[in-house]
């Protein structure tokens, strides 16, 4: 490289830097193209810029970069820019403070050149927040990923386990993504299956987009609302209803982790907390996590639940 090309190699030099946490000097070197001496001199010149580096003894010696008193420029690539503005996204809806979610947001969208802020703006517009209860529990990489297919209209492929723990290869047309009680779900059109289809997407892996785009189908109704619906409406084996004497709202702050169900008014001082999963051990757990927060509760469930429950209450009171 020329003198000329010392802005781009520095960039290089801090990109690599920022990658692993220690570089040797001659790697560092053939990385970049250039000797030992030229690596010493821009590490000097990035410390000149309050970049924290410290050097390790040895006999080839090695550069590492550590934290300072400021907050030097990050350096991210196209992709993880994207997967970090979906995780802003995700705070933005509540999972993490909202204020500071969205000034970073803002800023980082700033920065994105035209290219990428056209895919930002299909991250926003494919995402809908039903119920932002607890973190959402995925990957942003992903959620960008998904976000990007939805609003440009690209097949994807991926790997899906289902809620019985059996994996299937899928092929979809993905139209919107929902987060919902702190999950994140994808509603697509599954071409094999020739039908609709709500996919968790903590579930999804080996995603992959196709290059093969689709042609927007007539939605079975508005995306959030047929989500929400899907999930009250879908066949579970085991539910329970806890009725408790706490506002809805009051509830769901209380609650440490989202819960597989729905928690619905009923009244302004009491709610309906309905609990449904595949096995009667995970259900009761929750209802146990439900009733620790209130001083009654009413509870209709099967026997296997109510059986549990007095187990459980048989345990606590010998303590």
């Amino acid at each position: 490289m020329t003198s000329q090309d010392m802005p781009a190699r520095l960039l290089r030099l801090l990109s690599l830097l920022q990658s692993r946490p220690e570089w040797p000097g001659p790697e560092l070197a053939a990385k970049l193209g250039v000797t030992t001496r030229t690596v010493r001199r821009d590490i000097d010149r990035l410390r000149g810029l309050d970049y924290a580096v410290e050097t390790s003894r040895g006999v080839s010696g090695g550069y590492r970069l550590v934290s300072g008193q400021t907050l030097p420029p990050l350096l991210l690539d196209h992709e993880e820019a994207l997967a970090v503005v979906a995780g802003l996204v995700t705070g933005a809806g509540g999972s993490i403070a909202e204020d500071s979610s969205l000034r970073a947001l803002e800023k980082l969208t700033r920065l994105l050149p035209t290219r990428l802020r056209t895919r930002l703006a299909t991250i926003t517009s494919a995402t809908a927040v039903v119920s932002a209860q607890g973190a959402a529990r995925t990957d942003p990489a992903v959620i960008a990923s998904l976000a990007i297919c939805c609003g440009e209209q690209e097949r994807v492929t991926f790997d899906y386990c289902n809620r019985a723990g059996d994996t299937s290869a899928r092929r979809v047309e993905p139209q919107s993504l929902i987060t919902l009680e702190g999950l994140w779900y994808l509603l697509g059109f599954d071409v094999h299956r020739q039908d609709w289809r709500i996919f968790r997407v903590d579930r999804i892996d080996r995603l992959a987009p196709t290059g093969h785009r689709f042609v927007s189908r007539d939605l079975p109704g508005r995306p959030e609302t047929y989500v929400t619906r899907s999930l009250r409406n879908a066949p579970y084996r085991y539910t329970a209803l806890v009725t408790v004497p706490l506002p809805a709202e009051t509830l769901r702050a209380k609650l440490f982790a989202p819960l597989p169900g729905e928690i619905t008014s009923d009244g302004p001082h009491a709610c309906i907390v309905r609990i449904s999963a595949e096995s009667d051990e995970v259900v009761a757990q929750y209802v146990a996590a439900v009733g620790a927060l209130t001083p009654t509760f009413e509870l209709d469930a099967s026997e296997a639940i109510h059986a549990r429950m007095r187990a459980l209450g048989e345990r606590l009171s010998s303590v």
